[in-house]
């Protein structure tokens, strides 16, 4: 007898926004795609010409940060484990604790869509260690392992 694997989810940016904390200008992912509970999940990002950043990042050539595409990744990797742990309603909080391997390979750009490809490597109690990638147009733009604890706030 074998069991049926779940079809993977997608979330909306409805649902992405019950799951996170983060809101504009520093929620970063739209969408998730391919959601596989306690394992994986792709973040989408579209990288728009409006956003505040590229007001100074850089005037006449646009460029997303670096830290940013990491932030996108761990934003996906947090809504992941929220739902994952059923905690929406207690409102947690994720703090990264460390970031490792993490290489930037190519610009990303107004116009973009970037996808944020998160799996799980390990967890242990509240902690748990992600390795994350970043594709355009098929291409690897990023990459990063990072770890961050969750918690949930006690009422004020």
């Amino acid at each position: 007898m074998s069991e049926e694997t779940p079809a993977p989810l997608n979330f909306d940016i409805h649902k992405v926004m019950e799951l996170l904390p983060h809101r504009y200008p520093f929620l970063y992912i739209e969408a998730m795609r391919d959601v596989v509970l306690g394992q994986s999940a792709v973040g989408i990002k579209n990288v728009s010409i409006g956003e505040q950043i590229f007001q100074g990042h850089f005037p006449g050539k646009p460029v997303f940060p670096g830290v940013l595409i990491i932030e996108a990744m761990a934003q996906t990797a947090s809504a992941l484990v929220v739902e994952t742990l059923d905690l929406a309603e207690q409102n947690p909080l994720v703090y990264f604790m460390s970031l490792e391997a993490t290489k930037f390979r190519k610009l990303v750009e107004p116009g973009d869509q970037l996808k944020l490809h998160v799996d799980l490597i390990r967890k242990r109690g509240n902690v748990w260690k992600f390795g994350g990638r970043g594709i355009v147009a098929g291409k690897l733009v990023a990459e990063s392992e990072f770890t961050a604890m969750i918690i949930i706030p006690e009422d004020k």
